[in-house]
């Protein structure tokens, strides 16, 4: 099947069966995630991985209690930097021009050139901007799902900041921006599945500037 059909194929799944979903799936779809492209190559955020059904109960009342968070497989945290620094900058390009056998000080100029830019745009701006980062890879989670016939619910519907004390994200400078419950619908009971996919037309969604 095209990525199209994959993308048709998917929906918001509302109720989920408990099944397991494959190691080699998750694997993929992870692998996925780790190869989406990045500002900067700099990938300012974390994917925690969660199946402990224990925590996923404890992490349900602060997700509005959706039935998904603990009938689904996995549960996938997008937790990004709660801000940029000089020192995150330098760590990620020095782990860059070691990978590419490159003199560490290669990349000094545009670090120093970003973070001239950054660091005057002030905190919630770099969390603005490391969410949104991390929202490109849960994009590609999603669909590199539904090309694994898994299921995937994206939610906002959570409370980050008691996200971040169950997971302690705060003692690791990271805030938890996007969660993704992955695992096969239960078709007898999942009301959404029988429902027509409705996406605005392409004449009203897509302006062509010529």
């Amino acid at each position: 099947m095209s990525l199209l059909d994959n993308l048709k194929w998917r929906y918001a799944t509302k109720k989920m069966n408990g099944e397991a979903v494959p190691q080699e799936k998750l694997e993929y779809i992870l692998e996925a995630a780790r190869l989406a492209p990045s500002s900067s190559g700099l990938q300012p955020y974390e994917i925690l991985v969660i199946s402990n059904r224990e925590l996923l109960e404890q992490l349900k009342p602060f997700s509005y209690n959706q039935e998904q968070i603990t009938d689904c497989s996995h549960l996938l945290v997008w937790a990004a930097w709660d801000s940029y620094s000089l020192e995150k900058l330098e760590n990620e390009f020095h782990y860059t021009l070691t990978e590419r056998q490159l003199p560490l000080n290669q990349m000094d100029d545009y670090k120093n050139f970003l973070w001239s830019a950054y660091e005057p745009l002030g905190k919630d701006w770099h969390a603005i901007h490391t969410s949104k980062q991390a929202y490109i890879s849960f994009a590609m989670a999603i669909a590199a799902a539904a090309e694994q016939k898994v299921d995937a619910t994206p939610m906002e519907g959570f409370n980050p900041v008691e996200y971040d004390k169950i997971l302690g994200l705060t003692e690791k400078g990271l805030k938890s921006a996007v969660i993704l419950p992955i695992g096969f619908r239960d078709s007898t009971n999942d009301w959404n599945e029988s429902l027509k996919k409705v996406r605005k037309p392409f004449s009203k969604l897509v302006t062509e500037i010529k």
